[in-house]
């Protein structure tokens, strides 16, 4: 039960992140630290979790399985839903109704393998699974934030905004199921969901932190990987 609780937590942050866009109550700013903080613990939960589990799981063909997760969500981005930006999208002369619905897809793919990615660590263990939801938390209010602004940028109403931001809710708790059901693929789900936490780590928060000027969100980004060692190292001294 505990891995669906917390994919419903994480869940949740995704509606709460529409809600931001709904009721305009949250100053924009605390949103980028989010981005930066989740990118750096996204990046050290990836490069010193998930991939080396999935190497003691399914050996160097597990590399194979994290590339592909990489080019799943690289191709999804650039042919469902090309050029947005993962924070608050305003382009309201760019953003189309068709457009805004092919950005909500490629996001409910990303949701997906986060929900992949929550099952996947407690399938391991207790303290991954508890590593991998936190970084993946980190982003699911900017996620959220990003899913209902597309939405507004397209003319849509509050409605339509908050279901975006379910819909992205729905597809992490599908991904969770998925995994826990189909746990015998544990060597194929955990590096696949790798390689697209690598891709929404490096690909499209990392790049909306460089555009801020500045060093101070860069440096948040190692505090978010500070804060992945220092939790991993707790946690495993911790919780078997």
């Amino acid at each position: 039960m505990l891995p669906l609780l917390l994919g419903l937590t994480a869940a949740l942050a995704e509606v709460f992140g529409g809600l931001l866009i709904v009721r305009r109550h949250w100053p924009r700013r605390h949103l980028q630290y989010f981005l930066a903080l989740g990118a750096g613990f996204l990046l050290g939960a990836v490069f010193l979790e998930m991939i080396p589990q999935a190497l003691r799981l399914a050996g160097t063909g597990a590399l194979s399985w994290v590339l592909a997760g990489y080019l799943l969500v690289h191709l999804a981005e650039h042919t469902l839903s090309s050029h947005f930006h993962f924070g608050e999208e305003v382009h309201h002369d760019e953003m189309g109704s068709g457009r805004s619905y092919a950005v909500l897809a490629g996001l409910m793919i990303h949701a997906f393998f986060d929900g992949i990615a929550i099952a996947s660590g407690f399938l391991i263990s207790h303290a991954l699974g508890l590593v991998l939801f936190l970084a993946i938390f980190l982003h699911k209010i900017p996620e959220g934030f990003t899913g209902a602004s597309v939405m507004v940028a397209a003319g849509q109403g509050p409605r339509a905004a908050m279901t975006a931001a379910g819909l992205l809710g729905v597809s992490t708790m599908l991904g969770v199921s998925v995994m826990l059901l189909f746990s015998t693929q544990l060597g194929v789900g955990l590096p696949l969901a790798a390689g697209v936490c690598i891709y929404v780590a490096a690909s499209d928060l990392v790049p909306e932190i460089n555009q801020q000027p500045g060093i101070r969100l860069a440096l948040v980004v190692f505090v978010g990987v500070g804060m992945l060692v220092g939790l991993r190292y707790w946690l495993e001294r911790s919780i078997p």
